[in-house]
């Protein structure tokens, strides 16, 4: 959606309401949207029931207009109906609100215009009657066609017009009958263009009270799948990530974990306190944002733990990301009061690569969480890597009660 619409814009246009059966131009673009989505998906039932009812008149045609019958069924046949087939194509081909307006207008205005043009050339004792029949087609036009409200004006007014041209040029009736004529179908039309404007008020509002469902049902979703204090994705939505990811299956497609824990946290909390601690949680957050845009997704895995998981992207790229973010983080320049002057914060980083056709999820924590401990038993601020691309599912190693990890760190002076 080109056009952004915001709860906020919503609640807004609820509040200041919409007497000119106008919204604001992003949310009208998702209504206009919305109701040449509805409208085309009913014009082809519309199109079939409107053209059968309209060729049964046939008979009326036939009984009350014998003497200019073949000319009633060649402008039915002829023209109308394939005119109706035409325009179902036409709003396939290109389904805008404008384009739905624009034929649903010249539907009805047909539809009065070429009976009523050659009832002009009849004598038939029963015309009065007959155009009588004009009223389904106002009818249908604005009940069951149903588009904006401006078109509907319009489509009344030119439907008039055609109605009071006609039966003038006829000759048949007198003034009296020809006023009761127009008082008639004037009273009809008002009638008509007034239930229009509260049936579209009423679309309109219920449409405003769906999209803002949608986007309190949208926020809520968001704010589930979001850490609160961090702002990045949660566990909660690990698992939705994951199976994006593993639905493919491939042979060579291979996935990086990286498990990041900030260096002595818990000392940093104790000497700074936990306002700034949760600064400190907040601004390394969104440096490693910073660092994998575009690469991979990041969650808060726990307390000071962050988790990066990034697809499509060979071994030494996910290193030289991990390296890079671990440079980055020490960059910040956090002072870490509690390790004596002069110290920062850093964070240490363990990587686990694998393929998806070899390697689930759970294989690839365990040996992240496994190299991570490895980069911190080297002294910290250091990126070790746990290496799955050649060897079996990661199990545990009876013989020293760890995990079997394969690692290589690069390690760096702790600052």
């Amino acid at each position: 959606m080109m056009d952004v619409v915001t709860l906020e814009d919503v609640n807004r246009q609820i509040g200041n309401g919409f007497r000119r059966l106008r919204f604001t131009p992003a949310i009208e673009a998702a209504f206009l949207r919305d109701y040449a989505a509805n409208r085309v998906k009913l014009a082809a039932i519309w199109a079939l029931i409107g053209t059968l009812i309209y060729d049964m008149v046939y008979f009326g045609d036939a009984t009350m207009m014998s003497d200019v019958f073949s000319e009633l069924v060649a402008v039915r046949f002829g023209i109308f109906t394939p005119f109706a087939l035409f325009s179902v194509l036409a709003l396939r081909r290109w389904p805008t609100a404008r384009n739905y307006d624009l034929l649903a207008i010249a539907v009805a205005v047909l539809g009065v215009l070429l009976p009523m043009s050659v009832a002009v050339y009849s004598l038939s004792p029963y015309l009065f009657v007959y155009q009588n029949g004009n009223v389904a087609a106002f009818l249908f036009f604005v009940i069951a066609l149903r588009p904006r409200f401006p078109t509907i004006v319009a489509g009344l007014v030119l439907m008039c017009a055609v109605q009071f041209t006609t039966t003038k040029l006829n000759g048949s009736f007198d003034d009296v009958v020809y006023t009761g004529i127009i008082t008639f179908y004037v009273t009809l039309a008002i009638f008509l263009a007034m239930s229009a404007y509260f049936m579209e008020r009423t679309d309109r509002l219920n449409f405003l009270h769906q999209l803002r469902g949608g986007l309190l049902h949208a926020q809520l979703e968001r704010k589930s799948e979001r850490d609160e204090l961090t702002g990045l994705l949660n566990r909660h939505s690990l698992a939705r990530i994951r199976d994006s990811i593993w639905r493919e299956k491939s042979t060579t497609a291979a996935v990086t974990v990286i498990m990041l824990d900030i260096d002595r946290f818990k000392l940093f909390n104790d000497v700074h306190g936990h306002i700034e601690g949760d600064d400190c949680i907040r601004a390394v957050s969104q440096c490693i944002l910073r660092e994998v845009v575009g690469v991979g997704e990041t969650f808060r895995f726990g307390g000071e733990e962050i988790l990066v998981l990034m697809a499509n992207i060979d071994r030494d790229e996910a290193h030289a990301i991990a390296e890079r973010t671990r440079a980055a983080i020490e960059s910040l320049g956090i002072q870490h009061r509690g390790l004596g002057g002069g110290h920062v914060v850093t964070a240490s980083l363990g990587l686990a690569y694998g393929k998806l056709s070899e390697w689930s999820l759970e294989d690839l924590l365990r040996g992240a969480d496994a190299a991570l401990y490895e980069a911190k038993r080297n002294g910290r601020n250091t990126v070790s890597m746990f290496d799955g691309s050649g060897s079996a599912p990661f199990q545990e190693d009876q013989r020293d009660g760890g995990a079997s990890v394969s690692v290589f760190a690069a390690r760096h002076r702790t600052q």
